[in-house]
């Protein structure tokens, strides 16, 4: 990777995360000593670090991905996508920067999605399934997950908007894709000042089974059960019971 980079004529320094939370430790300490281009060589999870560090650190610095990840969602956004690492530096060092929206929960940063729901109870069931790879590994989390979970009652608030009641999931996109093949937001616009929120509400079994295939395509947004809200402001709550969050991977 050092290689390739230096071979495009650039100087570059490798650190290596060693633990959770890590990535934004290290590129924190990279643009406080004056780096202006900090590549995150991961998934999703370590591109949610690295961003957080160059944006708690309110640096001029520019952020680029090697994508190596699982979903790699991020990617996506800046079309480097099933690039190989070769490929990927050979882009990074062409490219011109781009300036993305971010949203903020729970005074973190996310470039790409956070979610309410099923989405994180399918984080946790694809933890437990370390023995999945590939496409199954989003696929089979998320069937396993359906016959446990319970819908929460959500309170969503936005600006013109307001909606209480049983709720699948609430995904709060600024990108396009979610789990690395969901389109919960096939309209996203990284960069236009707002998050696409796609609100999913109970469904039954055959509806579910229905929906999964309709989510991958990004043609879910006419069903009855899912409303796609645009809004810089959100506000979430689960008034009978603690929620749990997952955001960027």
């Amino acid at each position: 990777m050092a290689r390739a980079f230096r071979s495009q004529g650039w100087a570059v320094e490798i650190a290596r995360t060693e633990r959770p939370g890590h990535g934004q430790e290290l590129a924190l300490e990279a643009v406080t000593r004056g780096a202006r281009h900090v590549v995150a060589v991961g998934g999703d999870g370590t591109v949610h670090e690295v961003a957080n560090g160059l944006l708690h650190a309110d640096a001029d610095a520019a952020l680029g991905v090697v994508p190596v990840g699982s979903g790699n969602d991020f990617a996506k956004l800046v079309g480097l996508y099933g690039h190989d690492p070769a490929r990927a530096v050979a882009r990074i060092v062409t490219a011109r920067s781009r300036r993305f929206d971010a949203g903020r929960v729970l005074d973190e940063w996310f470039v790409n999605t956070v979610g309410f729901g099923f989405g994180p109870a399918v984080v946790q069931a694809r933890n437990r399934m370390q023995h999945l790879t590939g496409f199954l590994s989003y696929l089979v989390p998320v069937v396993k997950t359906f016959f446990t979970f319970e819908p929460l009652v959500f309170d969503v608030a936005a600006p013109g908007f307001r909606e209480r009641g049983y709720m699948m999931m609430v995904e709060v996109c600024n990108g396009t894709t979610a789990g690395g093949s969901y389109r919960f937001a096939p309209d996203a616009d990284p960069a236009d000042g707002k998050m696409d929120v796609c609100l999913i509400r109970r469904v039954s079994l055959p509806r579910f089974l229905l929906a999964i295939p309709r989510v991958m395509r990004g043609t879910h947004t006419n069903m009855r059960e899912v409303s796609i809200i645009k809004t810089a402001k959100l506000t979430v709550r689960t008034p009978e019971q603690p929620m749990v969050v997952h955001v960027d991977g």
